[in-house]
Protein backbone atom coordinates (compact mmCIF):
# COMPACT_ATOMS: atom_id res chain seq x y z
CA UNK A 1 0.00 0.00 0.00
CA UNK A 2 3.09 2.67 0.32
CA UNK A 3 3.42 2.05 -3.11
CA UNK A 4 -0.29 2.96 -3.60
CA UNK A 5 -0.13 5.95 -1.84
CA UNK A 6 2.77 7.15 -3.67
CA UNK A 7 0.65 6.58 -6.57
CA UNK A 8 -2.66 8.60 -5.35
CA UNK A 9 0.21 11.40 -4.51
CA UNK A 10 1.57 11.37 -7.74
CA UNK A 11 -1.84 10.90 -9.79
CA UNK A 12 -3.33 14.53 -7.78
CA UNK A 13 -0.12 16.45 -8.54
CA UNK A 14 -0.40 14.93 -11.68
CA UNK A 15 -3.88 16.50 -12.58
CA UNK A 16 -3.72 19.40 -10.78
CA UNK A 17 -1.52 20.28 -12.62
CA UNK A 18 -3.47 19.63 -15.83
CA UNK A 19 -7.17 20.76 -14.51
CA UNK A 20 -7.83 24.63 -13.77
CA UNK A 21 -11.16 23.77 -12.65
CA UNK A 22 -10.14 21.31 -9.73
CA UNK A 23 -6.66 22.53 -9.13
CA UNK A 24 -7.88 23.94 -5.55
CA UNK A 25 -9.40 20.61 -4.77
CA UNK A 26 -6.57 18.42 -6.03
CA UNK A 27 -3.66 20.65 -4.23
CA UNK A 28 -5.56 20.28 -1.05
CA UNK A 29 -6.00 16.90 -1.74
CA UNK A 30 -2.48 16.06 -2.72
CA UNK A 31 -0.98 17.70 0.91
CA UNK A 32 -3.33 15.75 2.57
CA UNK A 33 -2.20 12.11 0.87
CA UNK A 34 0.99 13.26 1.96
CA UNK A 35 -0.19 13.62 5.50
CA UNK A 36 -2.03 10.58 5.39
CA UNK A 37 0.91 8.52 4.35
CA UNK A 38 2.79 10.17 6.69
CA UNK A 39 0.69 8.03 9.33
CA UNK A 40 0.05 5.08 7.56
CA UNK A 41 4.28 4.66 7.43
CA UNK A 42 4.84 5.66 11.41
CA UNK A 43 2.06 2.78 11.68
CA UNK A 44 3.68 0.36 9.17
CA UNK A 45 7.58 0.70 10.72
CA UNK A 46 6.52 0.02 14.29
CA UNK A 47 8.85 -2.89 15.31
CA UNK A 48 7.19 -5.98 17.28
CA UNK A 49 3.75 -4.47 16.89
CA UNK A 50 0.81 -4.97 14.71
CA UNK A 51 -2.96 -3.09 15.36
CA UNK A 52 -4.70 -5.90 17.45
CA UNK A 53 -8.00 -4.81 15.94
CA UNK A 54 -9.54 -2.55 18.51
CA UNK A 55 -9.10 0.57 18.28
CA UNK A 56 -9.25 1.81 21.19
CA UNK A 57 -6.37 -0.38 22.34
CA UNK A 58 -4.34 1.03 19.50
CA UNK A 59 -5.12 4.79 19.59
CA UNK A 60 -2.69 5.62 22.27
CA UNK A 61 0.05 3.69 19.68
CA UNK A 62 -0.80 6.44 17.12
CA UNK A 63 -2.92 8.82 18.61
CA UNK A 64 -0.16 11.67 19.05
CA UNK A 65 0.79 11.21 15.25
CA UNK A 66 -2.41 12.09 13.35
CA UNK A 67 -1.52 15.80 14.65
CA UNK A 68 0.56 16.01 11.00
CA UNK A 69 -2.97 15.60 9.39
CA UNK A 70 -4.37 18.48 11.24
CA UNK A 71 -1.65 20.90 10.64
CA UNK A 72 -2.24 19.84 6.75
CA UNK A 73 -5.60 20.92 6.78
CA UNK A 74 -4.60 23.96 8.70
CA UNK A 75 -2.19 25.27 6.40
CA UNK A 76 -3.93 23.51 3.01
CA UNK A 77 -7.79 23.31 3.35
CA UNK A 78 -10.82 25.42 2.54
CA UNK A 79 -11.24 28.03 5.98
CA UNK A 80 -13.74 25.88 8.34
CA UNK A 81 -11.72 23.05 8.04
CA UNK A 82 -8.57 25.21 8.96
CA UNK A 83 -10.23 26.62 12.07
CA UNK A 84 -11.56 23.14 12.99
CA UNK A 85 -8.39 21.74 12.66
CA UNK A 86 -6.87 24.78 14.17
CA UNK A 87 -9.23 24.05 17.39
CA UNK A 88 -8.89 19.71 17.48
CA UNK A 89 -4.94 20.48 18.07
CA UNK A 90 -5.55 22.58 21.12
CA UNK A 91 -8.64 20.59 22.35
CA UNK A 92 -8.05 17.75 25.49
CA UNK A 93 -7.12 14.75 23.49
CA UNK A 94 -10.43 13.04 25.28
CA UNK A 95 -12.10 14.91 22.79
CA UNK A 96 -10.20 13.62 19.52
CA UNK A 97 -11.08 10.32 21.10
CA UNK A 98 -14.73 10.22 21.20
CA UNK A 99 -14.53 11.62 17.43
CA UNK A 100 -12.43 8.66 16.69
CA UNK A 101 -14.02 6.07 18.36
CA UNK A 102 -18.01 7.57 17.34
CA UNK A 103 -16.69 7.17 13.67
CA UNK A 104 -15.23 3.81 14.21
CA UNK A 105 -18.43 2.47 15.42
CA UNK A 106 -20.67 4.07 12.96
CA UNK A 107 -18.94 6.16 10.10
CA UNK A 108 -20.14 8.91 8.61
CA UNK A 109 -18.84 11.22 5.61
CA UNK A 110 -19.87 13.94 7.34
CA UNK A 111 -16.81 13.70 10.10
CA UNK A 112 -14.03 14.55 7.82
CA UNK A 113 -11.29 15.16 10.20
CA UNK A 114 -11.80 10.83 11.98
CA UNK A 115 -12.50 10.26 8.65
CA UNK A 116 -9.35 11.46 7.34
CA UNK A 117 -7.32 10.35 10.03
CA UNK A 118 -8.57 6.19 10.87
CA UNK A 119 -7.79 5.73 6.97
CA UNK A 120 -4.47 5.04 7.23
CA UNK A 121 -4.87 3.19 10.53
CA UNK A 122 -7.88 1.10 8.95
CA UNK A 123 -5.36 -0.29 5.83
CA UNK A 124 -2.90 -1.05 8.02
CA UNK A 125 -4.77 -3.17 9.89
CA UNK A 126 -6.63 -4.76 6.51
CA UNK A 127 -3.95 -5.40 5.56
CA UNK A 128 -1.46 -6.72 8.25
CA UNK A 129 -4.50 -8.62 9.53
CA UNK A 130 -3.45 -7.59 12.83
CA UNK A 131 -3.21 -9.94 16.36
CA UNK A 132 -6.95 -10.18 17.08
CA UNK A 133 -8.93 -9.80 14.00
CA UNK A 134 -12.19 -11.57 14.45
CA UNK A 135 -13.48 -15.04 13.47
CA UNK A 136 -15.37 -13.51 10.25
CA UNK A 137 -12.16 -11.44 9.36
CA UNK A 138 -12.95 -8.26 10.51
CA UNK A 139 -12.22 -5.55 13.31
CA UNK A 140 -13.20 -6.80 16.52
CA UNK A 141 -14.42 -3.53 18.17
CA UNK A 142 -17.29 -3.08 14.89
CA UNK A 143 -20.20 -4.54 14.40
CA UNK A 144 -21.97 -4.14 10.76
CA UNK A 145 -24.17 -6.13 8.70
CA UNK A 146 -22.51 -8.19 6.02
CA UNK A 147 -23.80 -7.23 2.63
CA UNK A 148 -22.52 -7.25 -0.57
CA UNK A 149 -22.50 -3.55 -1.46
CA UNK A 150 -20.35 -2.76 1.84
CA UNK A 151 -16.79 -3.83 2.24
CA UNK A 152 -16.14 -7.06 3.91
CA UNK A 153 -13.57 -6.45 5.79
CA UNK A 154 -14.85 -3.47 7.90
CA UNK A 155 -18.53 -2.27 6.55
CA UNK A 156 -17.90 0.53 5.04
CA UNK A 157 -19.46 2.34 2.41
CA UNK A 158 -18.44 2.07 -1.03
CA UNK A 159 -16.69 5.68 -1.96
CA UNK A 160 -16.16 5.13 -6.21
CA UNK A 161 -16.30 1.77 -7.69
CA UNK A 162 -13.95 0.92 -10.93
CA UNK A 163 -13.71 -1.47 -13.66
CA UNK A 164 -10.82 -3.41 -15.02
CA UNK A 165 -9.99 -6.38 -17.29
CA UNK A 166 -11.06 -9.35 -15.63
CA UNK A 167 -9.48 -12.61 -15.15
CA UNK A 168 -10.50 -15.44 -16.56
CA UNK A 169 -11.75 -17.12 -13.61
CA UNK A 170 -13.59 -14.24 -12.08
CA UNK A 171 -17.40 -15.41 -11.50
CA UNK A 172 -17.91 -11.57 -10.52
CA UNK A 173 -17.12 -9.33 -13.12
CA UNK A 174 -14.92 -6.80 -13.59
CA UNK A 175 -16.57 -4.51 -11.14
CA UNK A 176 -14.93 -3.59 -7.73
CA UNK A 177 -15.85 -1.10 -4.91
CA UNK A 178 -13.68 1.02 -3.20
CA UNK A 179 -14.13 1.13 0.89
CA UNK A 180 -14.31 4.76 2.19
CA UNK A 181 -12.86 3.75 5.55
CA UNK A 182 -10.14 0.95 4.98
CA UNK A 183 -9.24 1.73 1.29
CA UNK A 184 -10.22 -1.92 0.75
CA UNK A 185 -11.81 -2.99 -2.60
CA UNK A 186 -13.99 -6.31 -3.72
CA UNK A 187 -15.68 -7.44 -6.04
CA UNK A 188 -19.26 -6.49 -7.25
CA UNK A 189 -21.76 -7.28 -9.72
CA UNK A 190 -21.58 -4.72 -12.73
CA UNK A 191 -25.17 -4.14 -13.55
CA UNK A 192 -26.71 -3.49 -9.90
CA UNK A 193 -27.24 -0.57 -7.76
CA UNK A 194 -24.16 -0.15 -5.19
CA UNK A 195 -26.51 1.60 -2.39
CA UNK A 196 -30.29 -0.46 -2.72
CA UNK A 197 -29.15 -2.99 -4.57
CA UNK A 198 -31.46 -2.36 -7.41
CA UNK A 199 -30.84 -5.02 -10.43
CA UNK A 200 -34.00 -3.38 -12.98
CA UNK A 201 -31.39 -2.25 -16.09
CA UNK A 202 -34.27 0.24 -16.54
CA UNK A 203 -33.45 1.48 -13.55
CA UNK A 204 -29.91 2.22 -13.78
CA UNK A 205 -28.59 4.96 -15.22
CA UNK A 206 -25.26 6.04 -16.67
CA UNK A 207 -23.76 9.56 -17.62
CA UNK A 208 -20.61 11.02 -18.12
CA UNK A 209 -18.59 13.51 -20.99
CA UNK A 210 -16.08 13.92 -23.45
CA UNK A 211 -13.77 15.73 -20.73
CA UNK A 212 -14.11 12.77 -18.23
CA UNK A 213 -14.25 9.78 -20.40
CA UNK A 214 -13.05 7.54 -18.21
CA UNK A 215 -14.96 8.34 -15.37
CA UNK A 216 -18.55 8.04 -15.44
CA UNK A 217 -22.25 8.79 -13.13
CA UNK A 218 -23.67 5.55 -12.23
CA UNK A 219 -27.03 6.51 -10.55
CA UNK A 220 -30.21 4.65 -9.62
CA UNK A 221 -33.46 6.00 -10.09
CA UNK A 222 -35.40 3.50 -7.33
CA UNK A 223 -33.06 4.79 -4.15
CA UNK A 224 -32.03 8.11 -6.09
CA UNK A 225 -28.33 7.39 -4.99
CA UNK A 226 -25.21 7.26 -7.42
CA UNK A 227 -21.42 6.59 -7.41
CA UNK A 228 -18.55 7.43 -9.88
CA UNK A 229 -17.55 4.96 -11.39
CA UNK A 230 -13.55 5.15 -13.50
CA UNK A 231 -12.91 3.08 -15.86
CA UNK A 232 -9.17 1.59 -16.07
CA UNK A 233 -10.11 -0.63 -19.39
CA UNK A 234 -10.55 3.04 -21.06
CA UNK A 235 -7.56 4.53 -18.95
CA UNK A 236 -5.18 2.28 -17.07
CA UNK A 237 -3.60 5.03 -15.68
CA UNK A 238 -6.01 6.74 -13.72
CA UNK A 239 -6.33 6.06 -9.81
CA UNK A 240 -9.95 5.52 -8.96
CA UNK A 241 -9.70 7.62 -5.25
CA UNK A 242 -7.73 10.57 -6.87
CA UNK A 243 -10.06 10.77 -10.68
CA UNK A 244 -12.99 10.83 -8.71
CA UNK A 245 -11.74 14.13 -6.93
CA UNK A 246 -10.62 15.09 -10.42
CA UNK A 247 -14.13 15.04 -11.65
CA UNK A 248 -16.20 16.89 -9.39
CA UNK A 249 -18.52 18.45 -12.71
CA UNK A 250 -20.19 15.31 -12.99
CA UNK A 251 -21.40 15.47 -9.42
CA UNK A 252 -22.70 18.97 -9.84
CA UNK A 253 -24.31 17.22 -12.60
CA UNK A 254 -25.73 14.50 -10.52
CA UNK A 255 -27.33 17.01 -7.77
CA UNK A 256 -28.54 19.09 -10.03
CA UNK A 257 -30.47 15.85 -11.42
CA UNK A 258 -32.04 14.80 -7.86
CA UNK A 259 -29.22 12.12 -6.76
CA UNK A 260 -27.07 11.81 -3.63
CA UNK A 261 -24.13 10.49 -3.35
CA UNK A 262 -23.56 7.07 -1.24
CA UNK A 263 -20.52 8.59 0.03
CA UNK A 264 -18.73 11.86 0.06
CA UNK A 265 -15.34 11.70 -0.61
CA UNK A 266 -12.39 13.86 1.55
CA UNK A 267 -12.83 17.23 -0.08
CA UNK A 268 -16.50 16.93 0.58
CA UNK A 269 -17.57 15.94 -2.75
Amino acid sequence: MTDCWETMIQRARELAVKSESTRELLTFYHALLQSQKEVYDFLRSRREWLPTGSLAQDLPVFRDHLHVIFRTVESNGPSPLAEEAKDLQSSDSEIMEEMLMTYWRSPSDAQFFAKASLQPYARWLAESGGRAIDKIGGPIDKTFDRQENRCPFCGGMPQVSFLKIAEESSESGNRHLVCATCLTDWPFRRVVCAFCLEERPSMLGYFHTPEYDHVRIEACDTCKHYIKGVDLTRFGFAVPLVDEVAAAALDVWAGEHGYTKIELNLVGI
